[in-house]
């Protein structure tokens, strides 16, 4: 038997965590220097459901476009390829993701919290002055999916590392390394390279329990893990100072926030996180 590995255990079950065709249709499309708003407009098009997500989702206050936007190739051109890509992908992957069996985490649960990672990821990262800050959101919203990978794939040694860190989510990541010999964001990052992912997202992923050992793409690991961070505190009072004082003088350097100004995004987040959810994450997805 191989010894155990994040590549080893995807290709366990390569079509259970497979993207669907309609990522890749757009992926493909974008690549061809011909393509035009309209040429893409039709393939997305072809999936009503993901079309109409993607234009609630453009003309929500998150997004805050001033003009309405109500046709996809529209949304291509004022959103831009890029960050319609990431928004295909995202809805794609919570249909995807949504519709997997498992008995250890209840679903609406570990979307509520992803998506408030995401939302408070692309808030941090518009704080900071980062350029494409659409790429965070993406980052926070797939951050945990390794442990969907660990859940379904190794049911015994996750429900031993859950009881185990219970209360504590600092814990998993230690204890992941000692179980199965490695975390459930090697597990994720793995997955992003199986789909084809840029290097930068995959980066992050891996590196957000460490975010001191990122190389090209450090900034974006430190702001995904103090987005997750904050999510796991978010429901105490006053959690802002106490999560950041996890962070080391180097670490506070590079993310360049301040107190107030991360208090003022999780404000943010708080006002927007209901909407973004609700468009992102129906209930009828889990039945």
């Amino acid at each position: 038997m191989a010894k155990l590995s994040p590549q080893v255990l995807i290709q366990e079950s390569l079509e259970l965590f497979s993207l669907p065709d309609i990522y890749f249709q757009v992926s493909e499309m974008i690549s061809d220097p011909r393509f035009t708003a309209e040429d893409l407009g039709r393939v997305i098009g072809k999936d009503p459901g993901l079309s109409v997500r993607l234009l609630k989702l453009v003309n929500s206050s998150f997004y805050g476009f001033q003009a309405r936007i109500d046709t996809i190739p529209r949304a291509i051109t004022i959103v831009g390829v890029e960050d319609l890509q990431s928004l295909v992908l995202e809805t794609a992957v919570i249909d995807k993701f949504s519709r997997i069996p498992c008995e250890l985490v209840d679903m609406t649960e570990f979307w509520l919290r992803s998506v408030q990672c995401a939302v408070i990821a692309k808030l941090l990262a518009k704080e900071s002055a980062v350029l494409h800050s659409e790429r965070l959101f993406l980052a926070g919203l797939l951050h945990d999916l390794g442990s969907l990978v660990f859940y379904y794939e190794l049911p015994d040694e996750s429900r031993e590392i859950l009881l185990t860190a219970v209360g504590d989510r600092r814990l998993v990541g230690g204890l992941e390394q000692e179980i199965i010999g490695f975390t459930h964001a090697d597990m994720g990052a793995e997955l992003m390279r199986l789909w084809g992912l840029p290097e930068s997202l995959c980066e992050a992923i891996a590196c957000y329990l460490n975010p001191e050992v990122a190389q090209a793409h450090k900034l974006d690991a430190y702001l995904l893990c103090l987005a997750s961070r904050l999510t796991e505190f978010s429901q105490q009072e006053d959690f802002v100072e106490q999560v950041l004082a996890e962070f080391s003088d180097q670490a506070l350097s590079v993310i360049r926030l301040d107190i107030k100004q991360v208090t003022s995004v999780v404000k943010k987040a708080n006002e927007e996180f209901a909407q973004v959810f609700e468009l992102m994450v129906p209930e009828k997805r889990f039945h």
